[in-house]
């Protein structure tokens, strides 16, 4: 099996791209770790390795969560498979 994207636990918002070259259309594979399954969609944008991918649709306001933890507040809606980063996902410090 090849994966290309992990993700640390059900409930986490995103997943984090682990291969060069993701483009929009393509389908991928991610791995959820603690529940050691996997899931499978196809991408909606081009996403570049180590940024994260939506894994579900997100609405201005939702709280992004990632290895469990909250790491921030979506500001655009987001969907399925749409490259989640600072366009779209802000910090709650500030």
């Amino acid at each position: 099996m090849s994966v290309q994207f992990l993700v640390h636990e059900d409930g986490d918002s995103v997943g984090v791209i682990t291969v060069e070259g993701v483009k929009a259309g393509q389908e991928l594979t991610g791995w959820i770790m603690k529940e050691d399954k996997t899931i499978t969609f196809k991408v909606l944008d081009d996403i570049p390795i180590g940024h994260k991918i939506a894994l579900k649709d997100l609405n201005v306001g939702d709280t992004v969560f990632k290895y469990g933890t909250d790491i921030g507040k979506v500001v655009k809606p987001i969907r399925q498979g749409e490259h989640l980063h600072v366009h779209n996902v802000k910090t709650k410090r500030w």
